[in-house]
């Protein structure tokens, strides 16, 4: 960092990285949702923070295609090593020891990380889903994970877990619905339903183009319909926290999907970025804080 721009010009550039990190340079403010945000107890704001400090060094090792698959797939499983006990790799992986700290700590499992590991090898192996069931299966690691997580760490009844997993999993594909596009042109990653798109006489080279073809939009809707099938089990969630703040959080971002894919079903993701607004974030913050200030403890249907 520190060379001239001479001696930097007479460098090529360098495919490796220090480390086993590849840090894209996102955090959480570039995320859709809220990460452990001041409704959450302050005690538990540093172990959330470690846990998102893990998933984004995981996350951007997987998308970084200056390597090659096999060697993120073998930086990703050390990553799984050092946070279920080897102690042998060293600084490079030391966001998965602070995890494993954090999570002895709170006595939360090493699952809810390892499973994330899986979802990016999956994405470094597997380009594209054929059936819904395989969405909703890559989701089941790359998404649902995370709620696991803050339910345990907030000391929550597991049964809550299908009420997180519907709620993760929606704004997982809402996420994928949303970068369709540079998924494909950046990763050559479709998270688009092929199946789907086939039965309406189109493929996922529709995706290149600079606007929704009526197939591409007929399948975005259907994958949209599936979101809605699960918010309902979604809006469940705060009804079955014990914890008031985990309960106006969850309610704060069962808001924000819903106008995601309100937006999703209006825009075209192709045409221009589709993306909550300040106001978005201010009316499902306000709405969300009160209904989940009540709903925590009532219970859940079904």
């Amino acid at each position: 960092m520190s060379e001239s721009m001479d001696q930097a010009t007479l460098k090529p550039a360098q495919p490796a990285f220090d480390g086993a990190e590849t840090p894209s340079g996102k955090g959480a403010k570039d995320e859709n949702f809220p990460v452990g945000s001041f409704l959450l107890p302050k005690a538990l704001r540093p172990h959330v923070a470690t846990y998102y400090a893990f998933a984004r060094a995981i996350d951007d090792i997987a998308d970084n295609g200056e390597l090659a698959p096999e060697e993120r797939i073998s930086r990703l499983k050390k990553f799984d090593a050092a946070l279920n006990g080897d102690e042998s790799l060293g600084s490079a992986y030391e966001k998965a020891y602070a995890l494993r700290n954090s999570l002895i700590e709170t006595n939360v499992t090493t699952k809810h990380g390892s499973d994330l590991i899986a979802a990016f090898v999956q994405d470094c192996e597997k380009l594209r889903y054929d059936t819904w069931e395989e969405l909703l299966g890559y989701c089941a690691l790359s998404a649902n994970p995370v709620g696991r997580y803050l339910l345990d760490l907030h000391g929550e009844d597991p049964k809550g877990y299908r009420y997180s997993d519907a709620l993760c999993t929606v704004l997982q594909i809402v996420n994928h619905l949303q970068d369709c596009a540079d998924d494909k042109q950046e990763l050559d990653r479709v998270y688009v339903i092929r199946d789907w798109l086939r039965g309406e006489g189109g493929d996922i080279d529709m995706i290149d183009a600079s606007s929704l073809t009526p197939a591409l939009r007929s399948v975005m809707d259907r994958m949209l319909d599936g979101c809605d099938e699960l918010m309902v089990e979604a809006k469940q969630l705060p009804g079955a926290l014990k914890s008031k703040s985990l309960a106006m959080e969850s309610a704060v971002i069962i808001n924000l999907a819903a106008r995601l894919i309100s937006l999703l079903r209006k825009g075209d993701p192709l045409a221009t970025r589709v993306a909550l607004t300040k106001i978005d974030f201010i009316t499902a913050g306000v709405c969300g804080v009160c209904s989940g200030y009540f709903a925590a403890g009532r219970g859940a249907k079904g």
